[in-house]
């Protein structure tokens, strides 16, 4: 019997990883019948993280009322995977952009959902949190959050207030006496794949405040209330988080999990690949599928694909990457662990076009290749 693994990336704008396994393991099935498919669809932190990690280990989805991006409630979820002590939250579920679409402003979003979110599961007796960083669409550094959890700010005026992207500079002392009993000894892992410090010039602010809603000036104001957040860390908090590889990612609550929650701050993929157990399931693994929207110069950076095929060619276990576009750059990655790159564009139209048939593509891409491994 063979064994194959399927761990795709979503192809964004087109295919979720979850649909991309579904029309893979049906093409596989359909020329080996007895196969035995393990299914990892990867997430990178951002929507449909969740789902992700669900389908990949089983467990629950749990629906919250919480707090919007603006403080109004919402409902939300998160995830409690099989066994019962790890859930996985994803940012975007409580503090996401398709929340504020067309009243975007990231100086008065907040993440205070989010750590209603963390808050939930570790009180349902979570003793792991893993935390997906994308896709949000505030600049509070994590201080919402912190509130949520029962960590105080309080102004110049020793009056309480929780902060937001616009008044970070506002804070003049941070009480952590008050942070809920449950977190202690919970471990607590964010999935970040970017590595922007804070603030400056590669920070929070001046790199993803654009695509939140903020204008120069803007910008110019929240990443010097960031800066400003960063000295009261490390004044009063001992921990230095400025220039933290990934503090500055989704608005800088990459530093607000590593200050308040004492989180590590790990790539995505590895992230998903160490909780669904994937070195183990290498064991007498036959072949890999993986793939990404693209595949290119860029991917050397340590996306899914190349962070899939780094642990299999320690077992030497091939993998062939199904892509949508294939770059001129990738003669490294053939060095690195994969075996075959493969593209699903039958015809050269247009992306528009494209996408509008691109489960037609992959079902026919993968029904090509397994006529090939067949011979």
């Amino acid at each position: 019997m063979k064994k194959i693994i399927l761990a795709p990336d979503s192809f964004k704008g087109t295919m979720s990883s979850t649909r991309i396994c579904a029309i893979m393991e049906k093409k596989i099935k359909k020329h080996w019948p007895e196969a035995d498919v393990k299914k990892i669809p990867v997430a990178d932190g951002g929507e449909g993280t969740v789902e992700c990690f669900l389908e990949a280990t089983g467990g629950d989805r749990i629906k919250v009322r919480v707090s919007g991006p603006f403080f109004e409630e919402i409902d939300a979820y998160y995830g409690i995977l099989r066994g019962g002590d790890t859930a996985v939250v994803e940012m975007a579920a409580a503090a996401g952009l398709p929340l504020v679409e067309g009243r975007k402003n990231p100086a008065e979003t907040t993440t205070y959902g989010v750590g209603q979110l963390i808050g939930h599961a570790v009180k349902q007796g979570c003793n792991k949190i893993i935390i997906g960083l994308g896709g949000s669409c505030t600049n509070d550094g994590g201080t919402g959050m912190a509130a949520a959890l029962g960590i105080r700010f309080f102004d110049r005026d020793n009056r309480e207030f929780i902060p937001v992207g616009g008044t970070l500079d506002r804070i003049a002392r941070i009480d952590t006496s008050g942070r809920i009993k449950e977190l202690e000894g919970c471990e607590v892992i964010a999935m970040c794949d970017v590595d922007n410090p804070l603030y400056g010039k590669n920070g929070a602010a001046r790199i993803y405040g654009p695509q939140k809603g903020a204008d120069e000036e803007m910008i110019s104001l929240l990443d010097k209330n960031l800066e400003h957040l960063a000295g009261l860390l490390k004044e009063q908090l001992k921990t230095d988080v400025a220039e933290l590889p990934g503090a500055g990612a989704a608005g800088g609550m990459g530093a607000g999990v590593a200050a308040f929650l004492r989180a590590k701050l790990k790539p995505g993929i590895d992230t998903v690949l160490d909780a669904v157990g994937f070195d183990g399931l290498l064991d007498n693994a036959d072949i890999i599928f993986t793939g990404e929207g693209k595949i290119d110069g860029q991917s050397l950076r340590g996306k899914v694909v190349l962070g899939i095929a780094a642990r299999a060619k320690k077992k030497n276990v091939p993998v062939i990457a199904v892509v949508g576009d294939i770059g001129d750059d990738i003669d490294e990655v053939y060095g690195q662990g994969i075996t075959a790159v493969m593209s699903i564009n039958r015809v050269a139209v247009p992306f528009e076009e494209a996408r509008l048939r691109c489960e037609r593509d992959l079902a026919l891409t993968m029904d090509t290749i397994m006529r090939l491994l067949k011979l």
